[in-house]
């Protein structure tokens, strides 16, 4: 372990115990959010991954009462921006974890909570998801799908599904368990959840992280972004029943997809700072008010998962 990596099993722990707390306690439509409460005992069989926040100094997240297939609550938590007028600034919404063995884009989410208050975050109204998927997250080993095999990131009801989500996954995947799409476009729990979250919220941009691909993609309107830190920009087009898809062309929302470079093993502080403070410029520049207001119009790519610039990864197994 190097200095500039501590131990994530903390961030995992307290998105279990927020989650397991939801759980056992519904919560009506606006709770009051309460103290989190004690970390569960690890996991001892579990290997401990690597993350850079400490969860110790995170505020309580908020449950809903939509529960999983596996009984745990999908969480999120708000925070609003410190303005003059904090009802008109911009919505964020940041979506992590929504494969649950990609550990590093559930902890990025618990290090941005803590940045959020600093000058430069304060314009923006957040809305922050660590683990949309916490069945995938919290089952032992974590895994890419929820708890019924659906890989949440196909499953969006996007006006293609009916026609294209089951072909892709039968002949560009050759039937990958691990992206199996569902048996039809929006059967999950989690998915539905987050159309309603998008739905209510009306966020101006959706921020979506996975791993461990080590570069950003984009969809929808608005100038693209072409690196933050580290993250080079990556066209990769898009998949029947994607986030990307639904919010970046269906309901015309920019969609920055952030690949961090490993699952488990976080950026160095140095990385992760940069990587927030080029967002935030890139968002400055290019997101305003007003549910996604498009400066560009979105165009479909011709083909699906052929990239627009190449890239030395597999496109065909990309998130």
């Amino acid at each position: 372990m190097t200095r500039h990596f501590i131990p994530t099993l903390l961030s995992v722990t307290l998105a279990a115990a927020c989650i397991a707390s939801a759980s056992a306690n519904p919560a009506p439509p606006a709770p009051t959010p309460a103290p989190p409460p004690p970390p569960p005992r690890a996991d001892p069989g579990a290997r401990p991954p690597r993350v850079a926040a400490d969860p110790r100094r995170q505020p309580s997240l908020r449950p809903r009462s939509e529960r999983t297939a596996g009984g745990r609550a999908l969480v999120w938590r708000d925070i609003k921006a410190v303005s003059k007028h904090p009802d008109k600034a911009p919505r964020v919404l940041v979506v992590g974890g929504i494969h649950g063995d990609e550990l590093t884009a559930v902890s990025i989410v618990f290090r941005w909570l803590e940045w959020v208050g600093e000058d430069s975050g304060k314009k923006y109204h957040w809305r922050m998801i660590p683990a949309s998927n916490p069945d995938g997250l919290l089952i032992r080993p974590s895994t890419r799908v929820n708890s019924k095999g659906v890989d949440l990131n196909r499953n969006f009801p996007t006006p293609d599904w009916d026609s294209d989500a089951k072909k892709y996954w039968i002949e560009r995947t050759g039937r990958d368990p691990r992206r199996f799409p569902g048996e039809s476009g929006g059967s999950e729990i989690e998915t539905r959840w987050l159309e309603k979250q998008i739905a209510d919220y009306k966020p101006d941009v959706i921020i979506s992280i996975h791993a461990p691909y080590n570069l950003l993609d984009y969809d929808g309107p608005a100038p693209q972004p072409l690196r933050f830190g580290r993250l080079a920009l990556n066209r990769l087009g898009v998949y029947p029943g994607s986030l990307g898809n639904y919010g970046g062309l269906h309901k015309n929302v920019p969609v920055v997809t952030i690949e961090l470079p490993n699952a488990t093993m976080m950026p160095s502080p140095r990385d992760q700072r940069a990587m927030w403070v080029d967002m935030l410029k890139w968002m400055d520049r290019n997101i305003k008010a007003g549910n996604g207001s498009a400066k560009e119009t979105a165009k479909r790519p011709e083909k699906y998962g052929e990239p627009v610039f190449k890239g030395n990864i597999d496109h065909k197994k990309i998130d």
